[in-house]
């Protein structure tokens, strides 16, 4: 069952805790390279974790700086007006998105504003905005709160801010589906190049914007690391070990250009990858507990959907959040599926060297996956002192401590299941021409 339209990606944009574009981020985690460390710009001293995947010191400044002479004036004029009075999420997400755009080549292609849609996936982008808000309101005067806050508050703002920014007049609109949104997002970009007309779509996730009280919130349902790793933080997100703690909270914004085959070769632009297929389902759970079952169907009806077997798969780019029963219960999903085969499968963890990235970490470790498909080199998957004996016991490699060199692969399933037992799966095919 393929699409009716071939949709590929021709444009990519990163911020990650260990690289700033597609080729420092890829090289970054080749060498195994962590981008964790002491979180500085959420406030700490109150909770228990004190670790993250830091960006609030990134230097947005000297970033507009270099867009100077590389995209057109009025463009960095209106991001630089967007970016004065933006709260953190759209200033990151914005940039990023300008960086995908300039990839793609669309800023030197005369094409039409109005089939272009944005799709971003995430909510409640603005979490320590919003705190640090009421704090002020509560503290020290209601006068004193943010101006546009009525209007910056809204997650419409990072999308829209990316509209304004580009100039762009397709449809527009955020999807939230927690840890899987930016995948969900990809979902709905590939609907709107289907069936409403449009020849591209933005998609990907916004920043989230961790606050202390979010961290604090996590810490309770025993989501994050906060117990062991807080005085050595690089060690601190750790898929499979049998010492995992819970996941790392990460900043982080990935956006892809995704278009529609014959409207990208018309252009002469550059290809990534081809999207084969984007599903998603959910386990009928409100909580956070992870379901074999749910991800299971979702991967048979993925590969169903590209039209592949499971012996076509060699590489996955895991979810692997570095929680006990999620770790498990994503690799014993695989085992289900893919059965005596996983001998042959490579499974690799992205966020054992960034944390996660929230609604972002699908797009964010996708680019990472289609960096290593495209140079046959896989990263490792860090911190693994002591693999998990139930995960050795399934024979399964998960590339633990090592990079895989010359390794070949046609096709890259990518995995995202998020809170509340929302699944997202996707497939993308290596580009070898039309």
């Amino acid at each position: 069952m393929a699409y009716e339209k071939r949709i590929v990606i021709t444009g990519m944009g990163v911020h990650a805790p260990n690289g700033h574009t597609p080729e420092e981020f890829y090289e970054n985690l080749i060498a195994g390279k962590s981008g964790i460390k002491l979180m500085k710009s959420v406030d700490t001293s109150k909770v228990r974790c004190k670790v993250g995947g830091d960006l609030g010191d990134y230097d947005i400044k000297a970033k507009l700086e270099s867009f100077k002479g590389n995209i057109p004036d009025d463009v960095l004029k209106r991001a630089k007006k967007i970016i004065k009075t933006a709260p953190f999420s759209t200033k990151i997400s914005l940039i990023t998105a300008i960086d995908a755009y300039k990839d793609a080549g669309l800023f030197d292609f005369d094409y039409d504003h109005e089939r272009i849609a944005t799709v971003i996936g995430g909510h409640n982008f603005h979490d320590n905005y919003i705190v640090k808000n009421i704090r002020t309101f509560d503290q020290e005067d209601p006068e004193y709160i943010d101006g546009l806050m009525g209007i910056c508050v809204f997650d419409s703002d990072v999308a829209a801010s990316m509209t304004e920014a580009l100039q762009v007049y397709g449809p527009m609109y955020t999807v939230g589906g927690t840890c899987a949104s930016s995948g969900i997002a990809m979902k709905q970009g590939v609907n709107e190049i289907l069936h409403n007309d449009c020849d591209m779509a933005i998609i990907g996730g916004g920043l989230l914007d961790y606050s202390d009280v979010g961290y604090q919130a996590l810490i309770l349902v025993s989501a994050i690391a906060h117990r062991t790793f807080n005085d050595n933080p690089p060690a601190s997100s750790r898929p499979y070990d049998i010492r995992r703690e819970g996941f790392v909270p990460s900043h982080g914004s990935g956006i892809m250009i995704i278009e529609e085959l014959e409207h990208a070769l018309k252009r002469g632009a550059h290809i990534y990858g081809e999207i084969l297929a984007v599903e998603s389902n959910c386990d009928g759970n409100h909580l956070s507990n992870p379901s074999v079952e749910g991800q299971s169907r979702l991967i048979r009806r993925v590969l169903n959907k590209a039209g592949l077997q499971p012996s076509d798969i060699k590489y996955i780019n895991a979810h692997a959040t570095s929680t006990h029963l999620g770790d498990l219960v994503e690799l014993t999903s695989i085992k289900n599926v893919f059965g005596d085969h996983v001998k042959n499968l490579k499974v690799n963890a992205t966020k054992s060297m960034i944390g996660h990235t929230g609604w972002t970490s699908n797009t964010v470790e996708l680019i990472g996956a289609i960096m290593q498909m495209n140079h046959s080199t896989l990263h490792p998957s860090i911190n693994i002192d002591e693999l998990d004996p139930e995960i050795a016991a399934m024979g399964i490699d998960v590339c633990a401590n090592k990079k895989v060199e010359n390794y070949e692969f046609d096709y890259i399933l990518k995995n995202s299941f998020g809170f509340g037992g929302i699944n997202c799966c996707s497939i993308i095919k290596k580009w070898k021409g039309k």
